[in-house]
């Protein structure tokens, strides 16, 4: 376990929105910045010690704060937040054990307090501490740039803290950074070969850029390292599925189970693929066994989330808007909003009716409006559900609200800095200019069409982006990205809504020639 239609747009907005090169370049070149490893601009100082110090008096509060730290590194990821909880009613001034609750807490509310307390105590500690903690509460408050660059100045203190680099570059890889991400687990094992996070997290990055040989060859050395821990059989088990080895991965998950029955993501890895086998049924099965031994709210709704995708794989979506409503009304009732607008965003996705899913996707938007939820996430959620509004608002023929939804996307990209948004506004531009050749009926000109091409290539880990560009680059006569394109859109093998509704019928198409 890792801690991770196409539409037509108006012309108008082509014009007005999308053609600012200039911008998009500004853009880029701040991301470049903001996520080098380390961030040179402040030279900070390396510190005396090798490992960044914990202010507590309490032996037994730093001793509950390390064990969660090692939790969270073999991904044990609530009995990590039960040792932190339980390290500052030790020490209720032990400041960066609030911040590792702020930071992986499934509640809202405790993730905004317990942010809060750790700010409130920054300044009684010491310079790496505060560094923590800035990192932390900025890119939950959605200030990317400093919190990248206090992370970043943290790393650059402890040029020898493996475990400093594995939160950093675990944290990036969940922010799609994941070239960033690669270096900074290198550096991790540069100080120890052996260090067996960094290694699982390595593994996955290979994965994702289809370098499975060298995956399996980290995951073989992260099972040998810890043989008794279900995670590195968990992992194993994900990456083999997305190599399309469905029956070893079945057997690492269970192998994982019968490590250790109560870890519940290799549970939940076993319906996700049966779902990806087409067995919709036995996927549901296991789905409820995760649902039922879900530690805590947030992951059963997600986890309900899943099985509620298996009618949509199975074209039963009458029993899908009913699974996903129910879950809607269930997350609202126990105060889980960002998973309320999950679940309405699901809704819309599969829609074949444009009205119904710019209903669901207003219902999505309003469920962000809680303050509870941390200003990042709902960037994050913003971001997608803004990206599908302009799509299903140009089907419907409202161009207003479309064009309104994109700038509101273009703004949102350009102030955040956030790579996920980035994603969502590259791959709605990309998908704009390619869509053109709809609305005027008069095709696409090469320099829009190499123009969308360098967009969607900022997002082409999603689906729909991937299609697209397997079509652009069939009709710019790029063989070999064709084909690479082609092939990655084919072995994508996620659990996701967006894989459910476009890898299966891609898969029964024949290949771009």
């Amino acid at each position: 376990m890792l801690r991770c239609s196409r539409n037509p747009y108006p012309k108008a907005s082509v014009a007005e929105t999308l053609m600012r090169r200039n911008n998009r370049a500004v853009l880029v070149f701040i991301l470049g910045v903001c996520f080098a490893s380390p961030l040179y601009a402040h030279h900070v100082k390396p510190a005396a010690t090798t490992s960044m110090p914990v202010t507590t008096s309490s032996a037994e509060a730093r001793s509950l704060y390390e064990k969660g730290m090692q939790d969270y590194e073999n991904l044990y990821l609530e009995r990590c937040n039960d040792d932190w909880r339980a390290a500052v009613k030790a020490d209720p001034n032990l400041a960066v054990a609030w911040a590792w609750i702020a930071f992986n807490s499934s509640n809202p509310e405790e993730v905004s307090a317990a942010r809060e307390k750790a700010k409130t105590l920054a300044p009684k500690l010491t310079p790496g501490e505060q560094l923590m903690i800035v990192w932390i509460a900025k890119v939950q408050e959605g200030d990317f740039i400093g919190g990248i660059s206090a992370m970043n100045d943290l790393l650059e203190m402890y040029p020898k803290d493996k475990h400093l680099f594995y939160l950093a570059g675990n944290w990036l890889m969940g922010e799609n950074g994941d070239e960033q991400a690669r270096k900074i687990m290198e550096k991790a094992l540069a100080v120890d070969k052996n260090f067996p996070a960094a290694l699982n997290d390595l593994a996955y990055l290979y994965a994702r850029n289809r370098q499975f040989d060298r995956a399996f060859a980290d995951m073989d050395r992260y099972v040998a390292l810890l043989p008794k821990e279900p995670n590195p059989q968990d992992s194993y088990g994900e990456l083999l599925r997305m190599a399309g080895n469905f029956e070893g991965s079945l057997q690492h998950y269970r192998a994982a189970l019968k490590i250790d029955p109560d870890f519940v993501t290799s549970q939940v890895g076993l319906g996700d693929t049966y779902a990806l086998m087409g067995n919709q049924e036995q996927a549901r099965i296991e789905y409820d066994k995760a649902i039922r031994f879900a530690h805590n709210e947030a992951d059963r709704l997600t986890y309900s989330m899943q099985k509620a995708m298996t009618w949509v794989r199975d074209g039963k979506f009458a029993d899908a808007d009913k699974a996903f409503e129910e879950i809607a009304q269930t997350a609202h009732a126990k105060d889980q909003y960002l998973q309320e607008a999950q679940a309405y965003r699901h809704l819309a996705e599969y829609q074949t009716d444009d009205g119904a899913a710019l209903k669901y996707l207003q219902q999505a938007e309003e469920s962000l409006g809680q303050r509870t939820i941390s200003k990042g996430d709902k960037d994050e959620e913003l971001s997608r559900i803004l990206r599908y509004r302009s799509v299903r608002a140009t089907h419907i023929g409202n161009q207003a609200l479309a064009d309104q939804s994109l700038k509101q996307l273009e703004a949102l990209a350009a102030g955040g800095r956030n790579r996920v948004v980035q994603s969502s506004y590259n791959g709605a531009a990309g998908t704009l200019l390619m869509s053109q050749k709809d609305i005027d009926q008069k095709g696409i000109d090469q320099k829009q069409l190499e123009q969308a091409i360098t967009y969607l290539e900022e997002d082409q880990d999603n689906p729909f982006t991937m299609e697209l560009l397997v079509q652009a680059y069939y009709q710019t006569n790029q063989s070999d990205k064709l084909a690479q394109a082609e092939a990655r859109l084919r072995g994508t093998n996620v659990p996701t809504m967006e894989q459910a509704l476009v890898v299966p019928a891609a898969r029964l198409r024949r290949p771009e020639m």
